[in-house]
């Protein structure tokens, strides 16, 4: 079963925030396509391209510099800031370009502490161990946070995440928006290109889009990011006792 076999991935890679979706569905793969099924390639997506640990073999080419100005003055900017508060959306459109789903949530930033709050889900990381709270599964996964460069993280969505394991070039700046296309150094990957948009005067990445080698497409825009706020370390604590009936599953 499905569940059986990505258990162990999740003790060593604590990726369950990640996998939570897909966990409820063995057949998942096989299954006609529905919103849950979505939003958990759409962030199964997300973590691929994140994830760090690749290195840039020779003759691949050489990325373009102006780019990686670009980045690393987003990704300053961003560890500068003490908290943050933002919400997301996540569009994802098939090869036709039919919208086949839509999802929008907030999340809380913190130092190495996070919240995601999406419709269904809750997820809470206090800095060493994260709970993810699945509404509909009646069922709370705790994992223990892994330090290393590999884990997944909110932060690095807008860290320098781009360095190990793409290639990227400047493809436009204009009216305050640059456009930044990154390519897997991987070409093993379930997608072919990454676009970032970028607002050139806050330095910060607005919208990112994947785009699947089958076609599909991953739109996830930033809004109303807000780095002034004073975020209480209880914003990030869980407490099984504001969930009364459900099933907690301690996988650390």
């Amino acid at each position: 079963m499905l569940r059986n076999a990505i258990k162990p991935l999740l003790k060593k890679r604590l990726y369950y925030y990640i996998f939570a979706p897909i966990l409820q569905m063995d057949n998942f793969l096989y299954q006609p396509i529905s919103m849950k099924k979505i939003l958990s390639v759409a962030v199964l997506m997300m973590a691929i391209f994140l994830s760090a640990g690749a290195q840039v073999p020779k003759g691949m080419g050489n990325s373009d510099p102006d780019a990686k100005k670009i980045l690393d003055a987003v990704s300053t900017r961003f560890k500068s800031f003490k908290s943050v508060q933002s919400n997301f959306s996540l569009k994802i459109e098939n090869a036709s370009n039919k919208v086949m789903g839509n999802k929008k949530g907030t999340v809380y930033m913190k130092g190495t502490k996070y919240r995601i709050k999406v419709s269904g889900q809750d997820i809470f990381c206090d800095g060493s161990n994260v709970w993810t709270v699945d509404a509909a599964a009646k069922e709370i996964t705790l994992t223990k946070l892994d330090p290393s460069n590999n884990t997944i993280t909110p932060q690095k969505l807008f860290t320098n995440f781009y360095d190990k394991d793409f290639l990227y070039k400047l493809n436009s700046d204009a009216k305050g928006i640059q456009e930044i296309e990154l390519t897997p150094i991987d070409k093993t990957k379930l997608f072919h290109k990454v676009i970032v948009f970028i607002n050139k005067a806050a330095k910060t990445i607005t919208s990112t889009k994947v785009f699947e080698k089958a076609g599909n497409r991953y739109t996830y825009t930033v809004s109303g990011m807000n780095t002034s706020l004073n975020i209480p370390d209880a914003t990030f604590a869980f407490d099984l006792k504001n969930y009364p009936g459900m099933e907690l599953v301690d996988l650390r």
